[in-house]
């Protein structure tokens, strides 16, 4: 006999833990090449790093103090990653509401019932009270036979992790955006000095020429020449100190507060010592590496148990209903032996005509499942193109530095050249202004050069998984 209880007990417990009517989740093959491009583009030296760029904290990569100093800044007050960090929070609750349909459901409550008849219809003639007092212990639970419960639970935990990978890839979002900024900045410094010196040296020249010009020992059209290169950089510098005005702007928007007065000095662009030689791996490692990609491969989970749920639909509903407690016409003899008292509902409900409503539930559970497997797909073949597009950058910017250095190298010295020809007479001035028109535009592409290689390897350096581990989430 025990053994018969034994077994009907366990039959029982397993027909409440019920079954699962998802479809197995397999993941999507990769849509993108198993190996990165090669060619002219993407360089031919191998990367030296022995550390991916995963499991290479952002410290150690960006190494400039007073860039550190704003990303740490920007973690703590950035509202962006603040809201993203709530959603966390919202789901992880939502996660557990759904949690709890799997387990019964407790309750407790008290009730008093009063009435008075009046005589005029009572059968004694007098007016008769009566007080009903109650105490009960209520209980509920829809047994999970075929899953329903169970796979919008766990499409609640794929929602979770989802809003977790979204923390995740918004906080190494907001570092790259804080020190694409923060170079920038240094890069709108750096030009508007040299726009400073060439409005200096152009009002110099402009005072002698102007002196000149009125001894009559130079032409108008020198002295117009002139003035033309002493206007033209001060349009230039009033849009530059424009440009880093906003741009600081910009800074404290990200890093959620005003730049601090105390930060630390920091370094040059030409100073900026930014580890580039971080080996690229496989295509396949991004699905691991990149919390975008991870965030989309949880909702396409969740969407696989969506559709168990939907299919579950179309079985029978069955509820335990219960109450056990005690009642009695009197506060005192409420809970006295004799007025115990119980009530048990079991209820069943089986579906049979809904005009197609569960049909459609389904079809759209199933639609949605494609959509997200699309959705998945597009964001490995992103993300693969985010990090070609910077392998390819990087495989190309120090060829292009060093040929804009020897430019702006030879600028200079052709402006020498034309200047000591001006002076000795044996050229016009108009070679001299072209020169220093030249030689200023050299010297701003370079600084624009230096500020596109460094803003590419920290794209490059998110786009790879940088600044976050798995385990961060997992953990």
């Amino acid at each position: 006999m025990k053994l018969m209880t034994n077994a009907i007990c366990l039959a029982l417990a397993s027909l409440a833990a019920g079954c699962s009517l998802q479809p197995v989740y397999n993941r999507p093959d990769t849509p993108v090449a198993t190996a990165y491009p090669t060619g002219p583009a993407y360089g031919t030296q191998a990367a030296t790093s022995p550390v991916a760029a995963n499991n290479l904290d952002w410290h150690d990569f960006l190494k400039d103090a007073r860039l550190q100093r704003l990303v740490e800044i920007a973690l703590k007050n950035n509202r962006d990653l603040r809201v993203a960090a709530l959603n966390v929070d919202k789901v992880r609750a939502q996660y557990q509401i759904q949690r709890s349909a799997l387990v019964p459901q407790l309750d407790a409550g008290a009730d008093l019932a009063a009435s008075r008849k009046p005589g005029s219809v009572s059968s004694s003639g007098k007016t008769t009270y009566a007080h009903d007092y109650s105490a009960n212990l209520g209980v509920s639970w829809e047994l999970d036979f075929f899953g329903r419960i169970r796979s919008l639970s766990d499409a609640a935990l794929q929602q979770y992790f989802a809003s977790g990978y979204a923390q995740q890839a918004a906080k190494i979002a907001l570092i790259s955006q804080v020190a694409d900024q923060y170079l920038t900045l240094l890069a709108y410094g750096e030009q508007l000095q040299v726009t400073k010196d060439t409005f200096e040296n152009a009002r110099q020249t402009y005072d002698i020429m102007k002196l000149q010009y009125d001894t009559g020992t130079l032409s108008e059209l020198d002295l117009r020449l002139s003035q033309t290169t002493l206007e033209q950089a001060q349009i230039n510098y009033s849009a530059q100190v424009r440009a880093k005005a906003q741009a600081e702007n910009a800074m404290v928007l990200l890093i959620g507060q005003s730049l601090p007065a105390d930060l630390p000095t920091g370094s040059t662009l030409e100073e900026q010592n930014l580890l580039s030689d971080i080996p690229a791996g496989l295509p396949s490692d991004l699905l691991q590496h990149r919390p975008d990609i991870l965030q989309a491969e949880s909702s396409l989970r969740a969407e696989n148990a969506n559709i168990g749920a939907a299919r579950a639909a179309f079985f029978p509903s069955i509820s335990l209903t219960g109450s056990a407690g005690s009642m009695s016409t009197t506060l005192g003899g409420l809970f006295a032996p004799g007025s115990g008292a119980w009530t048990f509902s079991p209820s069943i409900s089986l579906p049979i005509f809904s005009g197609g409503a569960n049909q459609a539930n389904l079809d759209a559970a199933k639609v949605q499942k494609s959509i997200a497997v699309a959705q998945y797909e597009k964001a490995i073949q992103t993300a693969f193109k985010e990090v070609t597009d910077g392998l390819a950058a990087r495989g190309t910017y120090d060829d292009q530095l060093a040929a804009q250095q020897r430019y702006a190298d030879a600028q200079q010295r052709r402006l020498e050249l034309a200047q000591l020809m001006y002076d000795n007479g044996a050229d016009s001035y108009l070679n001299v202004l072209t020169a220093n028109t030249d030689l200023y535009n050299a010297r701003q592409s370079l600084i624009t050069a230096r500020l596109n290689r460094l803003t590419n390897l920290v794209d490059l350096y998110r786009t790879m998984g940088g600044g976050w581990r798995q385990q961060d989430v997992k953990g």
